[in-house]
């Protein structure tokens, strides 16, 4: 006869937590909700690998970084835990390793934790969070950021229930687009990336499709972004367009094969974030502008745009760790920005 390990690989997982009550079931089971990723071929992905192989090498190497996963449910279980098997760590020096490859526990909009990766992090860890009394919280955990989950466990008291999260506002996502800013370089934490802040705000289910250093608009990716059932596109790509001529040939492309598939569905178009602008970055700024004043001209009526320095409004110079990439500040500033907007969509 099978014992209980052979039949429920739950029972498998061996644990240093020092918890005499703990029971460890898979993310994916019935009734966690994954939401803004999903699982093939042994690990997280946010996009179907033969897709990412087609756009361009950094996307196939950054499309099963987590970004924008989250696991939800409910439970009366006075802690959490979890055990992740990991790949790819995301190691930086501009980086909180906490925010590339940590998870993070809000209940229900509250922060109250973070799973703290060891630094000499290889394939994967496991942390718990106490909650304190025994009572049904709305949980959400935050996925890394820059790495790889290939298997994540969550941990509860084997006195503790589970139920279904509850829905979010609205069934389709608003779908985020652009580089390793919108993938959320370089946030203290998964839960401070500005996508992060905005779901709390508008309870809105998200995808998060930035790839670091490697959104160009191409159109294997815009063709895949047009087919995505969604509630608002947020088009942030300009860092990563080599040149302005490129950025001039591609943006408006892109815009325009994304309406055609998607006609009334709201657009909100971004400019880099950046409070003080070089030559350069003003010249970005006219052909990004250019491609939302021709869809107002052409008579759009669910195109939106916001420019880098209104994004980096509340942050001013001091929203960013290398004068690119944002601190919890500038996605603060950031995701207020955006907010004013969106409320109106959402």
């Amino acid at each position: 006869m099978k014992n209980l390990s052979e039949i429920d690989k739950n029972f498998q997982i061996k644990t240093t937590i020092e918890k005499t009550d703990i029971r460890f079931i898979d993310a994916r089971e019935t009734p966690f909700e994954i939401n803004g990723i999903f699982y093939a071929d042994g690990k997280f992905c946010r996009m179907p690998q033969e897709i990412a192989e087609r756009v361009n090498e950094g996307v196939q190497a950054f499309y099963s970084n987590t970004a924008g996963g989250r696991v939800r449910f409910k439970t009366n279980s006075p802690y959490i835990a979890i055990h992740a098997k990991m790949s790819g760590i995301g190691k930086m020096p501009h980086f909180t390793l906490c925010g590339s490859a940590g998870f993070d526990l809000y209940v229900k909009d509250k922060y109250k934790g973070s799973f703290l990766p060891p630094f000499s992090i290889e394939e994967g860890y496991e942390s718990v969070i106490e909650l304190g009394e025994k009572k049904w919280r709305e949980i959400t955990i935050n996925f890394p950021l820059y790495s790889n989950v290939n298997e994540l466990y969550i941990g509860i008291s084997n006195r503790g229930q589970l139920a279904p999260p509850t829905p979010y506002k609205k069934e389709m996502p608003i779908v985020y687009y652009g580089s390793s800013i919108t993938q959320g370089g370089c946030a203290s934490r998964p839960g401070n990336s500005y996508e992060s802040i905005i779901s709390r705000a508008l309870n809105a289910d998200y995808i998060n499709l930035g790839f670091s250093g490697s959104a160009r608009g191409e159109e294997s990716i815009s063709t895949y972004i047009c087919s995505l059932p969604m509630s608002v596109f947020v088009y942030d790509y300009d860092h990563n367009a080599p040149t302005i001529e490129h950025l001039a040939c591609s943006h408006e492309r892109m815009f325009k094969e994304f309406r055609k598939a998607q006609p009334t569905t709201p657009v909100v178009i971004l400019s880099r974030p950046t409070y003080y602008p070089n030559a350069e970055e003003r010249n970005r700024l006219k052909i990004i502008k250019k491609t939302y004043e021709n869809a107002l001209a052409s008579g759009d009526k669910n195109v939106y745009f916001i420019d880098g320095k209104t994004l980096m409004r509340e942050a001013k110079g001091e929203g960013t760790v290398d004068g690119c990439h944002p601190t919890d500040l500038g996605f603060y500033s950031m995701a207020k920005a955006l907010l004013k907007v969106l409320k109106k969509l959402y």
